[in-house]
């Protein structure tokens, strides 16, 4: 329970704004005084409130500080995640008996919102390695539990989730990495493509197909960094989120222990869509930190920024623009965390919901976060301001986790089957 107690110790919360480069950040919402109509502890508890705070104080003196630099070198920031671990981010819905904190899906959310404040990307990645720790946790048997999840919570060991192929992305049901059973080893063969994490990470949750066509014939392996045939493609070269790598994952003759497969055969499509559920509310999470922290920048830009003889937040066009900015994140916001309720309660509408904060936080918080942009103007556009990160870094959002396209398919399936 090292990670619950780590949760509740919170320190004290540091000046409001760093300057590192000219970068602007927010470092803390609570002692600027923010905004009642945006502030993001409202109607939480006061634990909640805790863990929130002290998220937003590692944001802003382990990761903000450091955002241009991970952005412009791509670096991968092992040890900062390894802090973030030891207050109990990394398994933080991962039950307790295997190193997890054992929160909530609200709770985590809260977390990521957070957290994205000082970098989105580093925050992406770390959503998507405590989607596999869960996933590990939640279908794996005891053995499997206490051989991954601790080293996994601790990030001693980090994780990625393999199922987009080069020929089958929104399809996913329609991959082609194969399992074949040799004795007491699947021989795993095929590749991933836009791997988070590709090639630095230990542990690769991949979906491969065991048995016949669609869903029914995925299975759920981990594999292991090192094991025999198991090989990357080149690091890619992205617009945003490049605090990560992203690499290609390639199986040629891959042996795999039959003791790596999480459930049962013919499972494992299941297993990817229950984790993508969590995993489209974590994603949405990191929109609103990208959004929560550009709405603060833009009004802290319309302040001070001087056209025509007066401060630009004199100007009504632009302060309807705030307003409506404003307005979106808090909506977003409410929807996300509507969601994560659902998805813990277990609800009916659990996966709809889901879908609905993924796509509608994802769009807006872009949207917010290019307007934020274009408050700045030119200076918007230099990598010397923070605004632009956000913009580049949230815009794979509307793209992964299940485009949004296919958000509005799961959506309106939805609706149009019932009776």
């Amino acid at each position: 329970m090292a990670a619950v107690g780590a949760l509740g110790r919170i320190g004290k919360l540091s000046s409001s704004i760093c300057r590192n480069h000219r970068l602007i950040f927010n470092r803390s919402p609570h002692r600027r005084g923010i905004a009642t109509c945006i502030d993001p502890a409202h109607g939480l508890s006061d634990e909640q409130k805790e863990f929130q705070k002290m998220a937003f104080d590692f944001a802003a003196n382990e990761m903000a500080p450091h955002m241009a630099e991970w952005d412009q070198k791509e670096i991968f920031p092992v040890e900062t995640m390894r802090k973030a671990a030891q207050l109990g981010f990394g398994g933080i819905y991962v039950q307790p008996d295997v190193g997890g904190s054992g929160l909530s899906r609200l709770d985590t959310s809260i977390i990521f919102e957070a957290l994205s404040t000082g970098c989105v990307s580093t925050t992406a990645y770390i959503s998507i390695h405590n989607m596999c720790a869960w996933m590990i946790d939640t279908f794996g048997n005891t053995e499997q539990r206490e051989k991954f999840c601790p080293i996994l919570c601790s990030m001693e060991k980090f994780a990625s989730y393999c199922l987009t192929e080069p020929g089958s992305g929104s399809d996913a049901a329609s991959l082609l990495t194969s399992a074949q059973r040799k004795g007491d080893h699947y021989i795993l063969n095929g590749s991933k493509a836009f791997i988070s994490g590709g090639g630095d990470t230990d542990v690769y949750v991949v979906m491969c197909r065991t048995g016949g066509k669609g869903p029914k014939g995925i299975s759920c392996l981990v594999v292991e960094k090192g094991t025999p045939g198991l090989s990357f493609g080149k690091k890619e070269q992205k617009v945003g989120w490049n605090s990560q790598p992203t690499r290609a994952v390639i199986f040629e003759d891959c042996a795999v222990p039959v003791t790596n497969r999480l459930g049962e055969e013919g499972q494992g499509f299941s297993i990817a869509m229950r984790g993508l559920n969590g995993g489209r509310i974590n994603i949405a999470s990191c929109s609103l930190g990208a959004a929560h922290a550009s709405v603060l920048l833009a009004k802290d830009h319309l302040l001070v920024r001087k056209q025509f003889g007066e401060t630009l937040s004199n100007n009504q066009f632009l302060q309807f623009k705030l307003a409506e900015m404003a307005t979106k994140l808090v909506a977003s916001r409410l929807l996300v965390r509507e969601a994560a309720t659902a998805l813990q309660e277990n609800r009916p509408d659990a996966v709809s919901l889901c879908s609905m904060a993924k796509l509608f936080a994802t769009d807006e918080c872009f949207n917010i976060c290019n307007q934020a942009l274009q408050m700045h103007g030119g200076y918007g556009y230099l990598k010397d301001y923070a605004v632009q990160q956000f913009v580049r870094d949230i815009r794979v959002h509307q793209i992964l986790e299940g485009t949004n396209e296919v958000m509005r398919m799961i959506i309106s399936r939805n609706l149009l089957s019932e009776s």
